[in-house]
């Protein structure tokens, strides 16, 4: 730098605030800690999910979409094992296609599962092949039955379930995932 350069630099120090190059560089902001992951679906966590349920030829047999969730604990048996599989490791906000074979659904139909009843325990309306009821087991449960075929005396109920040796092909989004533990 020449002699006039010094003296100009010279005299805006001694006259003015410090250039900026004369200041101190403050240090960089510190960042903000990156938001916790979100929660994956895994054995305890509640998940909330919006389903739609369609069979073979691509039918509705279910769907909850426009209402409220359907919510469950992973790992507790509350839905199919075909579909609790697909879900695990899935986050809020992700979305799936899958398709549960019988063995993975309500298994395959079970043509032993019947129960022969007296026709007065079976309401008179109902008395008609393909009529389904709800049934009371020997230890309250409720379940839903269909009338196989009526008899003289007796009504021969179907105990499997009307989705039994069906493959579900179901449309699913994980709406929500709380992790085990956090009630």
């Amino acid at each position: 730098m020449n002699r006039a350069g010094a003296l100009v630099v010279a005299a805006l120090l001694a006259t003015g605030p410090a250039p900026v190059w004369a200041q101190p560089v403050a240090p960089p902001p510190t960042p903000a800690p990156a938001p916790a992951p979100a929660p994956a679906v895994e054995a305890g966590s509640k998940v909330s999910i919006e389903y739609t349920l369609r069979d073979e030829a691509g039918m509705v047999l279910d769907s909850n979409q426009g209402r409220s969730p359907l919510t469950y604990v992973q790992g507790r048996q509350e839905i199919v094992p075909g579909l609790e599989r697909a879900l695990s490791g899935m986050h809020a906000g992700e979305e799936k296609q899958v398709t549960i074979p019988p063995a993975d659904g309500y298994g395959d139909v079970d043509p032993g599962a019947v129960a022969e009843v007296p026709k007065d325990l079976v309401p008179t309306e109902a008395r008609v092949a393909g009529t389904e009821l709800m049934a009371r087991g020997p230890q309250g449960a409720s379940r839903l039955v269909r009338v196989k075929e009526v008899r003289e005396g007796t009504v021969l109920l179907d105990l499997n379930h009307p989705l039994a040796g069906k493959t579900l092909h179901f449309s699913i989004k994980v709406v929500g995932v709380e992790p085990p533990g956090k009630e």
